[in-house]
This record gives C-alpha cells, structure tokens and sequence, in this order.
C-alpha cells in the first residue's frame, strides 16, 4: 500500500520545497540588497531555525511510509503541519522586490503576532 504514501507524499514534498525556497529567497534578497538592508539577528536567527523545521517534518514524513490505510481527515492533519509551516516560511523574511530599504527588525515585529500563532499551531 506504499502507492497510497507515494502519491500523498509529492504534495506534501511540494509543499516543503516551496517553504524551503520562500526562506532561501529571503536570504537570497538580504544577500543581494544587503546596502539598504537593516539585519535584525533574532529574523535571520528564526529563518534558519525554520530551515531545520522544515527539512525535519519532512524527514518525519518517511516514518508515515508504513501507514497502509490513509483517511482523508487523517492527510488534512498531516497536510496541515505543512502548509502552517509554509506560512512561517512566507512571513519570516520580507520580500525584497522592490527598491526600499528593508529593515528585518520593523517586519519582525509586525508580523510577530501571526508568526508565533502559526508557531503554536
């Protein structure tokens, strides 16, 4: 019944890899607009701490390999720890997009509130 993890699992792999990829992008924009970026060491801190979450959950998600009846209540709990770590992912770092001075200390603390309720989710 591993064709049931099988096909389950490329979501949930998508998913990380696009949590993983919001935060290098964030790192990816401090590195390339780093004059006009203010660091904030508690958001890079957070950022890389979010990196390790992420690629533990989905390490975890082997151990469900051997699961052989899946529910579908039972994917949404599941399909929900990733997209809450996704949204950590999105909000942890800001985007760089436009030509502004960033600074992480002002983006961390607004948006503190929603970062550590996903967190506690």
């Amino acid at each position: 019944m591993t064709d049931a993890f099988n096909y389950l699992s490329v979501l949930l792999s998508i998913i990380m890899g696009l949590a993983m990829t919001q935060v290098l992008k964030g790192f990816r924009g401090i590195l390339l607009a780093r004059t006009r970026v203010r660091i904030y060491w508690p958001s890079l801190i957070w950022a890389i701490l979010l990196l390790t979450i992420c690629v533990e959950i989905w390490w975890s998600q082997f151990g469900m390999r051997k699961l052989e009846v899946w529910t579908l209540p039972e994917f949404y709990a599941v399909l929900l720890q990733f997209v809450i770590a996704y949204m950590l992912a999105a909000i942890v770092l800001p985007d760089f997009s436009d030509r502004r001075a960033v600074d992480l200390r002002e983006h961390y603390f607004s948006h503190i509130g929603w970062f550590f309720g996903l967190m506690i989710a």
